[in-house]
Protein backbone atom coordinates (compact mmCIF):
# COMPACT_ATOMS: atom_id res chain seq x y z
CA UNK A 1 0.00 0.00 0.00
CA UNK A 2 2.96 2.31 0.67
CA UNK A 3 4.30 1.40 -2.77
CA UNK A 4 0.99 2.34 -4.43
CA UNK A 5 0.98 5.65 -2.55
CA UNK A 6 4.48 6.33 -3.89
CA UNK A 7 3.60 5.35 -7.47
CA UNK A 8 0.54 7.62 -7.56
CA UNK A 9 2.16 10.58 -5.79
CA UNK A 10 2.85 13.80 -7.79
CA UNK A 11 6.49 12.77 -8.16
CA UNK A 12 5.60 9.13 -8.81
CA UNK A 13 4.93 7.27 -12.05
CA UNK A 14 3.06 9.12 -14.84
CA UNK A 15 1.41 5.89 -16.00
CA UNK A 16 0.17 4.92 -12.53
CA UNK A 17 -1.04 8.44 -11.80
CA UNK A 18 -3.37 8.45 -14.80
CA UNK A 19 -5.06 5.12 -13.93
CA UNK A 20 -8.74 5.06 -13.04
CA UNK A 21 -10.92 2.27 -11.60
CA UNK A 22 -12.29 1.71 -15.10
CA UNK A 23 -8.85 1.39 -16.69
CA UNK A 24 -7.69 -0.99 -13.96
CA UNK A 25 -10.52 -3.43 -14.66
CA UNK A 26 -8.71 -4.51 -17.83
CA UNK A 27 -5.56 -5.40 -15.90
CA UNK A 28 -7.52 -7.02 -13.08
CA UNK A 29 -9.18 -9.38 -15.58
CA UNK A 30 -5.87 -10.11 -17.33
CA UNK A 31 -4.05 -10.83 -14.08
CA UNK A 32 -6.90 -13.04 -12.91
CA UNK A 33 -6.71 -15.11 -16.09
CA UNK A 34 -2.95 -15.43 -15.63
CA UNK A 35 -3.53 -16.69 -12.08
CA UNK A 36 -6.11 -19.20 -13.33
CA UNK A 37 -3.64 -20.42 -15.94
CA UNK A 38 -0.92 -20.86 -13.30
CA UNK A 39 -3.34 -22.81 -11.10
CA UNK A 40 -4.27 -25.11 -13.97
CA UNK A 41 -0.57 -25.70 -14.69
CA UNK A 42 -0.07 -26.31 -10.95
CA UNK A 43 3.13 -24.22 -10.92
CA UNK A 44 3.55 -23.12 -7.30
CA UNK A 45 6.03 -20.31 -8.02
CA UNK A 46 3.86 -18.88 -10.81
CA UNK A 47 0.74 -19.15 -8.64
CA UNK A 48 2.47 -17.17 -5.90
CA UNK A 49 3.56 -14.47 -8.34
CA UNK A 50 0.16 -14.19 -10.04
CA UNK A 51 -1.66 -14.05 -6.69
CA UNK A 52 0.55 -11.09 -5.83
CA UNK A 53 -0.35 -9.39 -9.11
CA UNK A 54 -4.08 -9.85 -8.49
CA UNK A 55 -3.69 -8.58 -4.93
CA UNK A 56 -1.81 -5.54 -6.24
CA UNK A 57 -4.69 -4.68 -8.58
CA UNK A 58 -7.21 -5.00 -5.76
CA UNK A 59 -5.18 -2.77 -3.46
CA UNK A 60 -4.74 -0.26 -6.29
CA UNK A 61 -8.55 -0.11 -6.65
CA UNK A 62 -8.93 0.31 -2.91
CA UNK A 63 -6.45 3.19 -3.07
CA UNK A 64 -8.24 4.92 -5.95
CA UNK A 65 -11.60 4.68 -4.21
CA UNK A 66 -10.02 5.74 -0.91
CA UNK A 67 -11.89 2.96 0.82
CA UNK A 68 -11.04 1.65 4.28
CA UNK A 69 -9.38 -1.75 3.82
CA UNK A 70 -10.37 -2.79 7.34
CA UNK A 71 -14.01 -2.01 6.53
CA UNK A 72 -13.79 -4.00 3.28
CA UNK A 73 -12.48 -7.04 5.15
CA UNK A 74 -14.99 -6.70 7.98
CA UNK A 75 -17.89 -6.44 5.53
CA UNK A 76 -16.74 -9.63 3.81
CA UNK A 77 -16.33 -11.41 7.13
CA UNK A 78 -19.87 -10.48 8.14
CA UNK A 79 -21.23 -11.79 4.85
CA UNK A 80 -19.32 -15.06 5.01
CA UNK A 81 -20.44 -15.70 8.60
CA UNK A 82 -24.05 -14.87 7.68
CA UNK A 83 -23.93 -17.28 4.72
CA UNK A 84 -22.50 -20.15 6.81
CA UNK A 85 -25.22 -20.64 9.45
CA UNK A 86 -24.30 -24.34 9.62
CA UNK A 87 -20.83 -23.35 10.88
CA UNK A 88 -21.52 -20.21 12.93
CA UNK A 89 -25.17 -20.90 13.83
CA UNK A 90 -27.49 -23.71 14.82
CA UNK A 91 -28.39 -25.02 11.36
CA UNK A 92 -27.31 -28.45 10.17
CA UNK A 93 -26.31 -28.93 6.53
CA UNK A 94 -24.68 -32.25 5.75
CA UNK A 95 -23.90 -32.03 2.02
CA UNK A 96 -22.24 -29.50 -0.27
CA UNK A 97 -25.44 -29.37 -2.35
CA UNK A 98 -27.48 -28.47 0.72
CA UNK A 99 -24.95 -25.73 1.49
CA UNK A 100 -25.25 -24.35 -2.06
CA UNK A 101 -29.05 -24.21 -1.85
CA UNK A 102 -28.97 -22.48 1.54
CA UNK A 103 -26.37 -20.02 0.22
CA UNK A 104 -28.69 -19.02 -2.61
CA UNK A 105 -31.62 -18.65 -0.21
CA UNK A 106 -29.62 -16.33 2.00
CA UNK A 107 -28.51 -14.29 -1.03
CA UNK A 108 -32.13 -13.89 -2.12
CA UNK A 109 -33.05 -12.57 1.32
CA UNK A 110 -30.10 -10.15 1.22
CA UNK A 111 -31.26 -8.79 -2.15
CA UNK A 112 -34.81 -8.03 -1.00
CA UNK A 113 -35.51 -4.35 -1.33
CA UNK A 114 -32.59 -3.84 -3.73
CA UNK A 115 -32.85 -3.00 -7.41
CA UNK A 116 -31.65 -6.48 -8.38
CA UNK A 117 -34.43 -8.93 -7.58
CA UNK A 118 -34.33 -11.24 -10.62
CA UNK A 119 -32.82 -14.69 -10.33
CA UNK A 120 -29.98 -13.85 -12.74
CA UNK A 121 -29.47 -10.18 -11.88
CA UNK A 122 -26.40 -10.73 -9.72
CA UNK A 123 -24.57 -12.78 -12.36
CA UNK A 124 -22.02 -10.39 -13.90
CA UNK A 125 -22.72 -9.64 -17.56
CA UNK A 126 -18.99 -9.58 -18.35
CA UNK A 127 -18.08 -13.15 -17.38
CA UNK A 128 -17.17 -15.51 -20.25
CA UNK A 129 -20.24 -16.89 -22.01
CA UNK A 130 -19.57 -20.49 -20.98
CA UNK A 131 -19.31 -19.59 -17.30
CA UNK A 132 -22.42 -17.40 -17.50
CA UNK A 133 -24.37 -20.18 -19.23
CA UNK A 134 -23.43 -22.57 -16.41
CA UNK A 135 -24.43 -20.14 -13.69
CA UNK A 136 -27.71 -19.21 -15.39
CA UNK A 137 -28.69 -22.85 -15.91
CA UNK A 138 -27.63 -23.73 -12.37
CA UNK A 139 -29.79 -21.02 -10.83
CA UNK A 140 -32.76 -21.92 -13.01
CA UNK A 141 -32.38 -25.55 -11.92
CA UNK A 142 -32.24 -24.59 -8.24
CA UNK A 143 -35.46 -22.64 -8.74
CA UNK A 144 -37.10 -25.84 -10.04
CA UNK A 145 -36.80 -25.34 -13.81
CA UNK A 146 -34.78 -28.37 -14.88
CA UNK A 147 -34.77 -31.77 -16.53
CA UNK A 148 -35.27 -34.82 -14.33
CA UNK A 149 -32.39 -36.99 -15.53
CA UNK A 150 -29.19 -36.82 -17.57
CA UNK A 151 -30.74 -38.91 -20.40
CA UNK A 152 -33.48 -36.29 -20.65
CA UNK A 153 -30.86 -33.60 -21.24
CA UNK A 154 -29.09 -35.79 -23.79
CA UNK A 155 -32.34 -36.11 -25.74
CA UNK A 156 -32.51 -32.32 -25.80
CA UNK A 157 -28.94 -32.19 -27.16
CA UNK A 158 -29.96 -34.54 -29.98
CA UNK A 159 -32.98 -32.36 -30.71
CA UNK A 160 -30.87 -29.21 -30.84
CA UNK A 161 -28.31 -30.97 -33.07
CA UNK A 162 -31.05 -31.96 -35.53
CA UNK A 163 -32.27 -28.35 -35.64
CA UNK A 164 -28.72 -27.16 -36.33
CA UNK A 165 -28.29 -29.76 -39.10
CA UNK A 166 -31.53 -28.57 -40.68
CA UNK A 167 -30.13 -25.02 -40.83
CA UNK A 168 -26.84 -26.30 -42.27
CA UNK A 169 -28.70 -28.20 -44.99
CA UNK A 170 -30.73 -25.07 -45.67
CA UNK A 171 -27.52 -23.08 -46.03
CA UNK A 172 -24.63 -25.47 -46.89
CA UNK A 173 -22.25 -22.64 -47.86
CA UNK A 174 -22.32 -21.06 -44.41
CA UNK A 175 -19.31 -18.80 -44.96
CA UNK A 176 -20.97 -17.23 -47.98
CA UNK A 177 -24.38 -17.00 -46.31
CA UNK A 178 -26.25 -13.80 -45.73
CA UNK A 179 -26.58 -12.15 -42.34
CA UNK A 180 -29.99 -13.71 -41.60
CA UNK A 181 -28.78 -17.23 -42.42
CA UNK A 182 -25.65 -16.81 -40.29
CA UNK A 183 -27.77 -15.51 -37.43
CA UNK A 184 -29.99 -18.60 -37.54
CA UNK A 185 -26.94 -20.87 -37.67
CA UNK A 186 -25.42 -19.00 -34.73
CA UNK A 187 -28.59 -19.28 -32.66
CA UNK A 188 -28.96 -23.01 -33.30
CA UNK A 189 -25.29 -23.63 -32.52
CA UNK A 190 -25.65 -21.58 -29.34
CA UNK A 191 -28.61 -23.75 -28.32
CA UNK A 192 -26.40 -26.84 -28.67
CA UNK A 193 -23.68 -25.31 -26.48
CA UNK A 194 -26.17 -24.17 -23.84
CA UNK A 195 -27.73 -27.62 -23.66
CA UNK A 196 -24.27 -29.23 -23.43
CA UNK A 197 -23.56 -26.94 -20.48
CA UNK A 198 -26.54 -28.56 -18.78
CA UNK A 199 -25.19 -32.00 -19.64
CA UNK A 200 -21.96 -31.03 -17.86
CA UNK A 201 -23.92 -29.74 -14.88
CA UNK A 202 -25.85 -33.00 -14.55
CA UNK A 203 -22.60 -34.95 -14.84
CA UNK A 204 -20.97 -32.87 -12.10
CA UNK A 205 -18.50 -31.27 -14.50
CA UNK A 206 -17.80 -27.56 -14.89
CA UNK A 207 -17.80 -26.89 -18.67
CA UNK A 208 -15.20 -24.11 -18.43
CA UNK A 209 -12.73 -26.42 -16.69
CA UNK A 210 -13.45 -29.29 -19.10
CA UNK A 211 -13.02 -27.10 -22.19
CA UNK A 212 -9.84 -25.54 -20.81
CA UNK A 213 -8.33 -28.97 -20.23
CA UNK A 214 -9.32 -30.23 -23.69
CA UNK A 215 -7.90 -27.10 -25.31
CA UNK A 216 -4.66 -27.50 -23.34
CA UNK A 217 -4.43 -31.12 -24.46
CA UNK A 218 -5.00 -30.15 -28.10
CA UNK A 219 -2.36 -27.41 -27.90
CA UNK A 220 0.18 -29.79 -26.38
CA UNK A 221 -0.40 -32.40 -29.09
CA UNK A 222 -0.17 -29.77 -31.81
CA UNK A 223 3.13 -28.49 -30.42
CA UNK A 224 4.45 -32.04 -30.54
CA UNK A 225 3.52 -32.20 -34.23
CA UNK A 226 5.16 -28.82 -34.85
CA UNK A 227 8.35 -29.97 -33.15
CA UNK A 228 8.40 -33.19 -35.15
CA UNK A 229 8.04 -31.29 -38.43
CA UNK A 230 10.63 -28.68 -37.42
CA UNK A 231 13.17 -31.38 -36.58
CA UNK A 232 12.92 -32.56 -40.18
CA UNK A 233 13.02 -28.99 -41.55
CA UNK A 234 9.54 -29.48 -42.96
CA UNK A 235 6.53 -27.21 -43.22
CA UNK A 236 3.11 -27.73 -41.66
CA UNK A 237 1.44 -26.15 -44.68
CA UNK A 238 2.91 -28.81 -46.99
CA UNK A 239 1.62 -31.83 -45.07
CA UNK A 240 -0.93 -34.13 -46.63
CA UNK A 241 -4.04 -35.25 -44.77
CA UNK A 242 -2.43 -38.65 -44.24
CA UNK A 243 0.74 -37.08 -42.81
CA UNK A 244 -1.33 -34.89 -40.46
CA UNK A 245 -3.12 -38.01 -39.19
CA UNK A 246 0.16 -39.89 -38.67
CA UNK A 247 1.64 -36.99 -36.72
CA UNK A 248 -1.51 -36.64 -34.64
CA UNK A 249 -1.57 -40.34 -33.77
CA UNK A 250 2.12 -40.21 -32.85
CA UNK A 251 1.59 -37.14 -30.61
CA UNK A 252 -1.41 -38.79 -29.00
CA UNK A 253 0.63 -41.90 -28.20
CA UNK A 254 3.51 -39.78 -26.91
CA UNK A 255 1.21 -37.94 -24.50
CA UNK A 256 -0.30 -41.22 -23.39
CA UNK A 257 3.17 -42.61 -22.66
CA UNK A 258 4.09 -39.47 -20.71
CA UNK A 259 0.97 -39.78 -18.57
CA UNK A 260 1.87 -43.38 -17.80
CA UNK A 261 5.50 -42.48 -17.14
CA UNK A 262 6.70 -44.62 -20.03
CA UNK A 263 10.14 -43.48 -21.32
Amino acid sequence: MDLIEKLTAPDGCPWDRKQTPESLTIYLVEETYELVDAIRRNEAEDIEEEMGDVLFQLLFLQHLYRMDLQKIVERNLEKMIRRHPHVFGDESLETSEAVRKRWQQIKQVEKQGKAENGLFDSIPKGVPALIRAYRVSDRAAKAGFDWETLPDVMKKVEEEWREFLAEVHHCPEAQAAGADDRQRLSMEFGDILFTLVNVARFAGIHPETALAESTRKFEERFRMMENAVNRENGSLQELSAEQWQQLWDRAKQQMHDQELGTP
